[in-house]
């Protein structure tokens, strides 16, 4: 009897998962430092509110914009990449052919059977096999510029919301130290999620986010404590 075997990798996520991850941490990172920032610099709690809502709203478009460009970048120089393929099938489908047998020779099959291969698989979908096989692209991991930027978006705003809502909650004398330790708790569960669900070790990326998000607030809070004293 034949039991089909699938196995469940997680190359599918990466995408997907880089921009969300990226967006979270900046809008957790970026907000909480800037709302420690205006906070030590002895700003009202209204302006403190204020200036992290603008942190979030620049933020978040800064991120869209940002992925956006970089990952249409990307998909441009794909698509370059796919047109002159294409024009090589049509003028030079010997070449082509030839050039898919050396790739499978060179992954180790024996060159009769990298040559049927590379038959078989430019009879089915020639363009395919060479963006697949020649180029390295393929659908599951190629550029999704839109997607990439509401990823990027959302994810910054849900990320700058925490620290927000968590200075929204408490009284002026308690919002440095409240902003601060949750900040780090959502910047560690972040780290840890993310790495469970990419398959990575959950401690080292929970203490690595949470270290550089730590530097980054103290630094920035020390910057707005310095500029308070002196005005």
């Amino acid at each position: 009897m034949y039991l089909s075997h699938r196995e469940r990798h997680r190359t599918g996520s990466i995408g997907w998962l880089r921009a969300a991850v990226l967006g979270a941490n900046d809008g957790i990172v970026s907000t909480a430092s800037l709302v420690l920032g205006v906070a030590a610099a002895h700003a009202t709690h209204a302006d403190v509110m204020v200036a992290g809502v603008a942190g979030l709203v620049a933020g978040a478009m800064s991120m869209a914009a940002g992925e956006y460009v970089s990952v249409r970048s990307q998909a441009d120089s794909e698509e370059a990449a796919l047109a002159l393929e294409k024009r090589e099938l049509e003028t030079d489908s010997e070449g082509e052919h030839n050039e898919l047998t050396a790739i499978y020779e060179q992954r180790g099959l024996d060159p009769d059977l990298a040559r049927q291969v590379a038959e078989q698989l430019m009879l089915h979908d020639a363009l395919g096999a060479h963006a697949r096989d020649e180029l390295g692209l393929s659908e599951m991991l190629g550029a999704r510029p839109i997607q990439a930027a509401l990823t990027s978006a959302a994810s910054f705003a849900v990320g700058a919301a925490m620290p927000l809502l968590a200075a929204f909650a408490v009284p002026d004398r308690m919002l440095i130290g409240v902003v601060s330790a949750t900040s780090l708790v959502f910047l560690a569960v972040l780290g840890g999620l993310a790495a469970k669900v990419g398959g990575a070790p959950v401690a080292t990326a929970a203490l690595r986010v949470t270290f550089w998000g730590a530097l980054a607030m103290a630094i920035t809070a020390g910057v707005g404590a310095l500029f308070g004293t002196a005005v």
